[in-house]
């Protein structure tokens, strides 16, 4: 049993880290989950552990609570505060391999649930959340996609934003409208694997366009346009999945001038753009007649809300996409259609994202400050993308972590052609899966002892 004198689970109080009494509780769960602190260890007395941060004795107090709504720790009476038996949940794997938006602090989703439903049922007549609708959204959701989409585009027509099932579903469609059989689609090298399984699916070919450390070279796209004619060109501007690039003003209106050039249309995949830290405007706010534009809430508020809003000006490409669209889902869920519009005209879902945001950022501090010197990150959006030293593959470091109940995704995974499979070395992680930020940590701090080790260690794990 550890003595309650050590300080080796002691958290190192940061400035910007976020409320102390939130640091102290993630720092004792961090703890608890790498073994530094097991069940049946007593925790220091709270006047003590308070001197011994130099903080008061209520932050110790409001940690000590949320170390137990957590079921972290457990009361003993005159005995002290114990460290619990730990839950089933401690052993699962840690997953750093799914991009959803963290859970935000202070966020009671069952009282947001609860009041959004409210509201729809009382303005909804129940019949039609239960029936078929005509797919694109009602007059109300287009509305609330409009709002949604006002920040990077001011007052739009609502009439011009098509409400979809989801990015994949709208990235789907303009495939099938846009595009021909055998239809080149220009990418990234290393980009949405959606992206690659939809082109497979409907018999398109998927050529690379090579980058640098800004994104995708404009000398070289123009060069790919006028080689290759594409129907499409497919970009993840901001904060891109899964390097975290985000693309440059200067850039964007290169790219937007190369569309107009060479009469291609482009498909803008912006799901981080409301999640960034000042990003650049949108393409398709510097050339509106060449770009569909494609913004899901899945990746700002929740994946359990699969409503994209899909951004299309012309009404007769529109009338395509929803003939494609209606090929294989007919609508979005109606109810839950209903509840992300409540949310949005509401102003739940403006403040859902801010809490979503400031996680975000609290979250990607943490892995600056665990995996320093190998972090590759802006300091928001949902992902870093991390280069791995050359004694590690990324399928071989995929395998080691995955065998000490961590994962993560190779570079392979996002390879848009087999050319591009092995020339990138690096892995994605995500920072929002792992519900608690403590887990979080403990889940970061593993992998950068892992990384730190050669692959011999693992002997046939990795082979």
């Amino acid at each position: 049993m550890q003595d309650d004198n050590s300080p080796i689970w002691l958290p190192r109080l940061i400035a910007q880290g976020g409320p102390r009494f939130l640091q102290i509780a993630d720092a004792l769960q961090a703890a608890v989950a790498d073994g530094s602190l097991s069940p049946g260890d007593r925790l220091p007395p709270q006047r003590r552990l308070a001197a011994q941060l130099d903080v008061d004795l209520t932050t110790i107090t409001r940690a000590y609570d949320e170390a137990r709504r957590r079921h972290l720790l457990e009361g003993r009476g005159a005995r002290g505060t114990y460290v619990a038996a730990p839950k089933v949940e401690w052993t699962s794997v840690l997953d750093l391999s799914m991009n959803t938006p963290p859970p935000p602090d202070g966020v009671d989703f069952d009282d947001l649930l609860q009041q959004g439903l409210s509201q729809v049922l009382m303005r909804t007549d129940s019949a039609l959340l239960m029936t078929y609708h005509l797919g694109g959204g009602s007059d109300s959701d287009r509305k609330a996609g409009a709002k949604w989409l006002a920040p990077m585009f001011g007052s739009l027509d609502s009439g011009q934003v098509v409400v979809c099932p989801g990015a994949q579903a709208a990235i789907a469609a303009l495939i099938l409208a846009l595009t021909e059989p055998g239809d080149v689609i220009l990418a990234e090298p290393t980009s949405y694997p959606g992206l690659r399984v939809a082109a497979a699916q409907f018999g398109r070919r998927i050529i690379a366009v090579e980058t640098d450390g800004q994104g995708m070279v404009p000398e070289m796209l123009e060069r790919a346009c006028r080689e290759h004619r594409p129907g499409l060109v497919y970009l993840n501007p901001t904060l891109q999945n899964p390097t975290a690039v985000t693309i440059a003003e200067r850039r964007r209106k290169d790219i937007a001038d190369i569309a107009r050039r060479c009469n291609v249309r482009i498909v803008e995949d912006d799901p981080y753009w409301l999640l960034a830290d000042a990003p650049p405007p949108p393409i398709a706010a510097l050339a509106p007649e060449r770009v569909y534009y494609i913004s899901t809430l899945s990746k700002c508020l929740t994946p359990g809300l699969r409503v994209a809003f899909v951004l299309i000006r012309d009404p007769h490409e529109r009338e395509r996409f929803l003939v494609a669209l209606r090929s294989f889902a007919l609508m979005v869920a109606p109810l839950t259609a209903a509840l992300a519009t409540q949310w949005i005209l509401d102003g739940s879902a403006g403040e859902l994202m801010k809490g979503v945001r400031k996680e975000a950022r609290l979250r990607h501090r943490m892995a600056m400050d665990v995996l320093a010197g190998r972090y590759v990150g802006t300091g928001d959006g949902l992902h870093a993308w991390l280069e791995l030293p050359g004694y590690w593959s990324s399928s071989q470091l995929a395998r080691a972590a995955d065998s000490e109940g961590i994962a993560v995704t190779p570079a392979e995974a996002f390879a848009m052609d087999a050319a591009n499979s092995a020339s990138v070395n690096a892995i994605r992680i995500s920072l929002g899966s792992i519900k608690d930020r403590g887990r979080l940590q403990a889940g970061l701090q593993r992998l950068s002892q892992l990384l730190a080790r050669r692959p011999e260690a693992f002997g046939a794990a990795v082979v």
